[in-house]
């Protein structure tokens, strides 16, 4: 099994390579890229996402598996864009992702306080996707204060790493032979 801080650094390097093919598919070559500017980003969100449930395991296994499900959904949904009556479903369920990702960074003792709160910011603004008028009303501004909530947990991950202590909130060790 992956050190915590290979772990964590590893989630952060999928984040990154996740929005930066999104973005790229979505805003700088729209509809040159096709299938690959959707599945690319969907596929390296769901190895942070399969990271971070290994990541966040021991502070709440039940929150964290409840969190892989709810993203697994998102992602799904987002692959196949789904969104009936201009709802994104999946943005809501990614929402409710990134809430339970802030509370486990919140009770963890590996990582800072800030990125949790941070964390689950982006998942109250991303949870305005229920309401498609007050989600056109509010952006683009909802989508920075989201990905800037989103992004500076991910970034401190990559850069940053974990703490490794001894208190009942640490990272997954690796197990002894």
């Amino acid at each position: 099994m992956a050190s915590p801080q290979f772990i964590a650094r590893a989630a952060g390097a999928l984040y990154v390579l996740s929005v930066s093919t999104a973005v790229t598919g979505e805003i700088l070559a729209p509809g040159k890229f096709g299938i690959a500017a959707v599945v690319i980003p969907v596929l390296c969100y769901l190895g942070v996402t399969l990271l971070l449930y290994l990541l966040f395991k021991p502070v709440n296994k039940n929150i964290s598996l409840l969190a892989v499900c709810l993203q697994v959904v998102a992602l799904a949904l987002e692959a196949f864009q789904w969104q009936p009556r201009g709802v994104s479903v999946g943005m809501v369920f990614h929402g409710f992702y990134c809430l339970a990702i802030g509370y486990l960074i919140l009770r963890s003792t590996f990582l800072p306080r800030i990125p949790g709160a941070l964390m689950a910011l982006a998942g109250l603004v991303w949870l305005i996707y229920l309401s498609p008028p007050l989600a056109n009303f509010v952006s683009p501004y909802n989508t920075v204060v989201g990905l800037f909530g989103e992004a500076s947990p991910m970034l401190w991950l990559l850069v940053m790493g974990v703490r490794l202590n001894d208190g009942v909130s640490k990272p997954a060790q690796p197990e002894e032979v």
